[in-house]
């Protein structure tokens, strides 16, 4: 049987410091990009809160078909903005996280693109990989933005080098 409060508690830590590190995105600095291949801050930044949405869709509904469902979305413009829906979405998220039980969360959810299957696992693990961990791993990048905007990174899971005065 899943751990609702375990589940809960791991994302709370990580929406936490997902929300730090959008707090210290610089309006200034939203178009930038290191690299041809690479999105511009704001919109990996809105990549980052758009996530959420993934998260509320894995908790309600029972999969997702990417061939009809657009992943794609026009960046945020402001660290304001990209903070307004991200607490929009977070209590929303925690609503839904309140209402829903352990057995709802050990249901499928499927991943697919039209007829092809891409993954079927339980809401909570989907949740956890293909909505927190998606996030987490995106935020890391924008920590790597920020460092190599020569910005201050917050502490996600402890202080950093900038916050220690180093």
């Amino acid at each position: 049987m899943l751990n609702k409060a375990l589940l809960i508690g791991d994302v709370m830590h990580e929406w936490a410091g997902t929300r730090r590190l959008l707090a210290s995105l610089p309006d200034e600095h939203l178009g930038w990009r290191p690299h041809a291949k690479s999105h511009t801050l704001g919109e990996l930044a809105t990549h980052v809160v758009n996530l959420l949405n993934w998260q509320l869709g894995i908790l309600r509904d029972p999969g997702i078909d990417l061939a009809i469902t657009s992943t794609r979305r026009s960046a945020l413009t402001s660290r304001q903005a990209l903070l307004d829906e991200f607490d929009t979405n977070i209590r929303e998220l925690e609503r839904t996280l309140d209402a829903i039980d352990e057995a709802a969360l050990a249901s499928d959810w499927t991943l697919r693109r039209g007829d092809t299957v891409m993954a079927v696992q339980p809401k909570a693990i989907a949740f956890r990989t293909m909505g927190m961990s998606h996030m987490v791993h995106h935020r890391a990048q924008l920590g790597v933005y920020l460092r190599l905007l020569d910005q201050p990174v917050p502490g996600v899971y402890g202080p950093t080098a900038d916050e220690l005065g180093k």
